[in-house]
């Protein structure tokens, strides 16, 4: 393939994951590495000796395989322990992992393992465990997780454990070697299969604790899918280099006594989780009244302490936000109860080794500096940002066209995205280029930023700007939180209460907004926008193409209504 300018990054051989691990495994055996919670509530703990004792039998198993090196292996399932070893042990054969969503659907789970050509999956828990005999080809060897449903069929984890003497060699991978296929989450069209090295790998953790001065004491919380950079970077990888505790979450229903067990100290999540927090404690005190008793300073750290402790982030120091725009009135939010929240920046592409803001200089509106050794620029032409980074994908798998495109001629990683640079150096993201649309009147709207301000004020879990050249002006689909929109059903004053709002968030936004970008209405949908409905992808991220599919026959109807806030029915 040729080189785009992604060769292996400059890392230390010492701080690549299979040395580390065997570092771990030789200098604190005894000490706790995961924390994984099972169905009835117990919890299993394993230490780096018995993690890496398990990773040796499963490595012994597959080599036992007799496949070639660098073959490709699916791992499907939710987080947990036993997906991060299953993941050390691919490594450890000589083999490369491909991690696929758990919320796929059968003919998506098909679509990326015949392009990617696994021999194997690994299979875990799943809230569907019927899509593996729909999804997976007839005849490919399935090897169960231990948390796998016993549906599932497949070579069982404790036997192999029991069965087979673990490995006494201690593999290495060259730097440049492919370590993992990262399926992107697509929003749109056909995921591409992003490739990454060992030296990437590396970089990503090495990088990460040196910014923000990690150490072994940390404390992490894996919970968003690993199949995403996001918790694969910022937990798997980071614990590896670190040699801290990660802690697993068993489910939504659990998540919050997850927290509470964990208490983690670094803490990333994504802009909906973000505002469900902030959703969940107006609905137990008015924002009025938390804004008012947070100016009194006898109570100010009484009130702070025990929002946070109810939330299980008591004990964060430093917190992130990613994966999507973050409205800048929700870091306001959580600056006002001591959360140091910062927005971090970047792709599969680049491994989200590109922008993230820095502690103690936070600018609302702005995401943050460039990561060390990255630099960034927008092109003059459209706008858009680009951005060479020591973190870049060695390509895209079989697509060599895609991979060219992807970067220019010098290297830069083309993003898709829309932004500005501050004289500070600080990145502004304004929208993606594709997304943005043209109005009957021959105008271009670019959503994002309007969607970031509709946002802000913690009603509105999230909203998708959207028109068309048929109209002359854009209109705007909101989804209401949870809470909000139950409250709103069962107490009518309630939701005259929520119009009233809603009317006057849109008269506000609409008053910053240039002519041809204001809003014809607001229309609250009936329905929830879910992963399981294909309206968002497994990282929260609004599917437009979806969202525009499943409502465009209404929106004409709608804007004829000249009312500022409609309520929708359910669409069929």
């Amino acid at each position: 393939m040729q080189d785009q300018g992604s060769s292996a990054p400059a890392v230390a051989a010492a701080m690549l994951p299979l040395q580390r691990l065997y570092a771990h495994e030789r200098e604190r055996p005894s000490a706790m590495y995961l924390s994984q919670p099972l169905a009835d509530g117990s919890v299993v703990e394993f230490s780096w000796a018995q993690t890496m004792d398990q990773a040796r039998r499963l490595a012994a198993y597959l080599r036992r395989q007799d496949w070639p090196p660098g073959t490709h292996i699916a791992l499907l399932g939710k987080n947990s322990a036993w997906w991060f070893i299953a993941d050390f042990a691919i490594w450890m054969a000589g083999h490369v992992s491909v991690p696929l969503y758990h919320t796929l659907n059968a003919a998506s789970i098909r679509q990326i393992i015949d392009h990617s050509g696994c021999r194997a999956c690994f299979v875990g828990r799943l809230d569907q465990p019927g899509v593996v005999d729909d999804g997976l080809p007839d005849g490919l060897p399935r090897i169960r997780l231990r948390d796998a449903a016993a549906s599932v069929s497949g070579a069982d984890w404790d036997a192999i454990q029991r069965d087979t003497p673990p490995i006494t060699d201690s593999p290495l991978r060259d730097a440049g070697d492919v370590a993992t296929i990262v399926y992107t989450s697509g929003t749109t069209g056909m995921p591409k299969g992003v490739m990454h090295c060992f030296g990437t790998l590396g970089l990503v953790s090495s990088m990460t604790t040196r910014m923000f001065g990690a150490t072994a004491d940390e404390r992490l919380i894996s919970y968003l899918p690993l199949a995403h950079i996001a918790d694969r970077g910022f937990c798997q990888l980071a614990s590896v280099q670190l040699g801290c505790c990660v802690y697993f979450a068993w489910g939504v229903e659990t998540f919050v006594a997850d927290m509470h067990r964990a208490r983690p100290t670094l803490f990333l999540s994504v802009p909906r989780l973000w505002t469900k927090f902030q959703q969940g404690v107006s609905a137990r005190m008015p924002p009025a009244r938390l804004a008012l008793l947070l100016k009194l300073p006898l109570l100010r750290g009484l009130i702070r302490r025990k929002i946070l402790r109810g939330l299980g982030l008591d004990a964060v120091r430093v917190a992130f936000s990613g994966a999507a725009p973050t409205p800048p009135d929700l870091f306001r939010w959580y600056r006002a109860l001591g959360i140091e929240l910062l927005e971090v920046y970047g792709m599969s592409e680049n491994f989200g080794i590109s922008h993230c803001g820095r502690v103690g200089q936070f600018q609302a509106g702005l995401i943050g500096p460039p990561w060390d050794g990255v630099h960034a620029r927008i092109n003059a032409g459209d706008g858009e940002v680009q951005v060479r980074s020591p973190g870049s994908m060695l390509g895209y798998y079989k697509a060599e066209a895609l991979t060219r495109d992807a970067f220019t001629d010098d290297g830069y990683l083309k993003t898709g995205d829309r932004g500005e640079i501050s004289r500070d150096g600080q990145l502004k993201i304004t929208g993606r280029i594709k997304e943005q649309f043209k109005t009957s009147k021959g105008k271009f709207v670019v959503p994002a930023p309007i969607e970031n301000r509709l946002s802000s004020g913690g009603r509105i879990e999230a909203c998708c700007v959207t028109g068309g050249d048929e109209l002359p002006s854009p209109l705007a689909l909101v989804m209401l939180s949870a809470d909000e929109h139950a409250r709103c059903l069962r107490d009518a004053d309630a939701r005259l209460e929520t119009q009233a709002w809603l009317e006057q968030r849109l008269a506000d936004t609409n008053a910053e907004l240039d002519r041809h970008e204001r809003l014809v209405c607001l229309v609250v949908t009936a329905e929830a926008w879910t992963v399981e409905n294909g309206m968002v992808t497994p990282t929260m991220k609004v599917k437009r193409n979806e969202i525009d599919a499943r409502y465009k026959r209404h929106i004409a109807n709608w804007c004829a209504e000249k009312r500022p806030v409609i309520w929708a029915q359910a669409s069929s």
